[in-house]
């Protein structure tokens, strides 16, 4: 079974949002980490104070087809084409392990219903 990482980097206000849609796409777990970026344009101040907006990176580890659906899903809701509130891809997984057993069964079961 090949596995992929799909990573969002997302506006911070978008997280509940990207993390409903990858659930209803058939993702489980996520690990969400707090982020800072820095853009091509400047930043906005107020009274001399440099606002950074917050973001959130969600990594998930999914079975390669269920990553592609996910980011299909994901970029749908949140329309991320027509926007630049974030951006999501998927990296191939060479070596993995802990990797939860009820949630490879999980995988070889949508596998199965898909074949």
């Amino acid at each position: 079974m090949k596995f992929a990482a799909l990573v969002a980097i997302l506006a911070e206000d978008l997280e509940e949002q990207a993390i409903d849609s990858a659930k209803e796409a058939g993702a489980g777990g996520v690990t969400i980490l707090d982020a800072r970026g820095i853009g091509t344009k400047e930043k906005k101040t107020f009274f001399g104070l440099t606002y950074e907006g917050s973001q959130s990176v969600l990594l998930f580890v999914l079975e390669k087809k269920l990553s592609v659906r996910v980011l299909k899903q994901m970029t749908r809701d949140l329309d991320l084409n027509a926007t630049s509130k974030g951006v999501v891809f998927t990296l191939p997984l060479e070596h993995i392990a802990g990797i939860d057993m009820a949630q490879l069964e999980q995988f070889e079961s949508r596998i199965r219903d898909d074949i």
